[in-house]
């Protein structure tokens, strides 16, 4: 049965991975497809970035409602998806959302479908997520558990949501001057990581990503993420032609996927895990070398008598 959901696929000059996502997404037969591809760079990538576009819509061989929206220039991952989702909320209250590197378990497509529905209303969830990272820990006793952590290797969301993206991070001063992060991460080593990647953010704009300020957007507003108790997305675009994620033997890349299988069993409380949430921070983000340096410092830091803080 045709997939309901619009369904959102992001490309650009990776003509492989491209091929081997949007097979999975053919094989749901979407009745709404968004297609949005990035311009090249430079002169050299314009034959990729074309013959992308082509094999992927040579595979739209079922009956759908089509829109490409394709940029004769280089907007750059922050941009491009940015402006990319803008466009797709324009015309949809809703949709599923992949990236040419994130390879989805056939059943991601009815748990964002399932979900979307579910929780269409409720004001306090922003997104659904296809990832997770906990190794094989059960969080809940549901089939997916509520997190602080966007995850959008694989995701979906609302139009309602989406609207308030804050691409500029033109609050985050204040944000952070009033504490308000405090209130997200009481870990004070995973506090001051996220405080350094805003204010870098803030002051240098790097790195050039829209996930990061999509984070922030949802942490200013409390939202939660779902995460579901297996993991349904594999990132299998790790290495050098990637445009962030270069380290091939980072411990994320790659990840096997799971079935989720319907019904859905929903939660019993709709609160956010901490645990999953510290062990995210401890697992997957930064390097881990340097966090625990970092950590070092601070515990000693943190271990001086008070007359030192006066």
């Amino acid at each position: 049965m045709p997939l309901e959901t619009p369904t959102v696929f992001f490309i650009y000059k990776r003509l492989e991975l491209a091929e081997v996502v949007f097979r999975e997404i053919a094989a749901v037969q979407p009745k709404q497809l968004f297609i949005i591809a990035d311009g090249p760079k430079t002169i050299d990538e314009k034959n990729d970035c074309q013959q992308t576009r082509q094999r992927t819509l040579d595979l739209i061989t079922w009956k759908c409602d089509l829109k490409i929206n394709f940029s004769e220039t280089n907007l750059g991952c922050r941009r491009r998806i940015s402006s990319g989702l803008n466009w797709v909320f324009s015309h949809v209250n809703e949709a599923i959302i992949l990236e040419d590197d994130c390879l989805p378990n056939a059943s991601f497509f009815n748990f964002c479908q399932t979900l979307l529905e579910y929780y269409r209303s409720d004001t306090r969830i922003w997104m659904i997520s296809g990832d997770n990272f906990q190794r094989g820990r059960q969080r809940g006793n549901g089939s997916y558990y509520f997190s602080y952590y966007p995850h959008c290797w694989g995701w979906a969301t609302w139009k309602r949501a989406w609207q308030n993206y804050d691409d500029d991070l033109h609050t985050w001063s204040d944000f952070k001057d009033l504490e308000c992060l405090k209130s997200i991460f009481q870990n004070p080593t995973e506090l001051k990581y996220w405080e350094n990647i805003f204010d870098n953010l803030e002051k240098n704009g790097q790195p050039d990503s829209w996930a990061y300020r999509w984070a922030y957007s949802c942490w200013k507003n409390n939202a939660m993420t779902i995460l579901p108790k297996t993991n349904l997305v594999s990132n299998i675009g790790f290495g050098k032609n990637s445009t962030h994620t270069h380290n091939s033997s980072n411990p994320v890349a790659n990840l096997a996927t799971k079935s989720i299988l319907l019904p859905l069993k929903h939660p019993s409380f709709i609160i956010r895990d901490h645990k999953a949430d510290e062990y995210t921070f401890e697992h997957v983000f930064g390097d881990s070398k340097d966090r625990n340096r970092f950590k070092e410092r601070l515990l000693k830091i943190l271990k001086k008598p008070l007359k030192h803080w006066s």
